[in-house]
């Protein structure tokens, strides 16, 4: 596809604002790094940053938003949280809270976790993107999966040109270094360091972060071999189910579920989450599920390393 560069006037931003509306994907400039924009609530539109990034793993993804009140609507905010708000918010600062059952976010975004990872970015640009769309935006950092992230639209063009449908050119970033990550989902603890010093919050909060490497807590959500893992049995690269046994394809045959009937990786990211889900329920806390071989390319290889983690033995 063609990627449009837009310009940062108010065409622009309608442009940029209508392309997300409609299930596109925009680049948008923030303080620290240009973040690659798509719909938080769009199973589809979510999966297209997954293979636009050509990311191998189904992390959470942090949803961008453009005031507190909007936060209300998609998290809980602790008292740590409140603190760090207004000390730190808009600013380049992520805090992971616990999410609202009724939030309407993709799994895809929270990689199937009950928190979600909230920023208010301090970027003019985002801001006036996120109130034009009016809706969360999922963006993590507009570049390959492993490439350097980008701080100029020139860098995003390079790297995601012929990906995507747009960049909204907001010119160089302040920051340009990620965010800082904190979970407040407990006892708050830096997941990884950024934009806003471990100093400045231990002042704010009054007691010392959890740092990673905490044997206590992993150093991201995700990082556990058996992870998101349904109740029933999982088994992978099935081409003949078993009697009983609850079947989920890929790319066509007999199955009461597919992850994607024609074989599109992408549909299949969209629907992985929800099929596990369905799949789950159908099989119950005693039965099995099989999955039909997905291909190890492209979006595959992350289809597959949260399948694998579903199907790892656990006690």
């Amino acid at each position: 596809m063609e990627t449009r560069l837009l310009s940062p006037t108010p065409e622009g931003l309608a442009e940029a604002a209508a392309i997300l509306s409609q299930g596109g994907l925009v680049a948008m400039p923030t303080e620290t790094v240009y973040g690659l924009a798509g719909d938080a609530r769009s199973d589809l539109a979510v999966a297209r940053i997954y293979a636009a990034k050509n990311r191998p793993q189904f992390n959470p993804l942090i949803v961008h938003l453009p005031d507190l009140a909007a936060v209300a609507r998609y998290a809980v905010m602790t008292e740590a949280a409140e603190k760090l708000a207004a000390a730190f918010w808009p600013g380049p600062l992520t805090m992971v809270l616990p999410l609202r059952a009724e939030a309407g976010l993709s799994p895809l975004v929270t990689a199937g976790l009950d928190t979600v990872a909230i920023r208010l970015p301090a970027h003019p640009l985002a801001r006036a993107l996120l109130r034009a769309f009016d809706g969360p935006l999922a963006a993590p950092s507009a570049n390959p999966s492993g490439r350097v992230s980008p701080t100029r639209a020139e860098h995003v063009m390079a790297g995601l040109a012929g990906r995507i449908e747009a960049v909204l050119d907001g010119g160089a970033c302040a920051v340009g270094v990620e965010s800082t990550i904190l979970a407040l989902d407990g006892p708050p603890a830096l997941l990884r360091p950024g934009g806003v010093s471990v100093e400045a919050i231990e002042a704010v909060l009054g007691v010392p972060l959890a740092l990673p490497g905490d044997p206590a807590r992993p150093k991201a959500p995700g990082q556990l071999a058996s992870h998101y893992a349904p109740e029933a049995r999982v088994r992978l690269n099935v081409t003949a189910p078993a009697p009983g046994e609850t079947f989920v394809g890929f790319g066509g045959g007999e199955a009461g579920l597919s992850l994607s009937p024609q074989g599109d990786l992408v549909e299949a990211a969209a629907n992985l989450f929800h099929i596990l889900r369905e799949a789950d329920a159908q099989a119950g806390p005693q039965g099995s599920i099989a999955f039909a071989p997905v291909p190890e390319t492209g979006l595959g290889r992350a289809i597959n390393d949260r399948l694998r983690r579903a199907a790892a033995p656990r006690g």
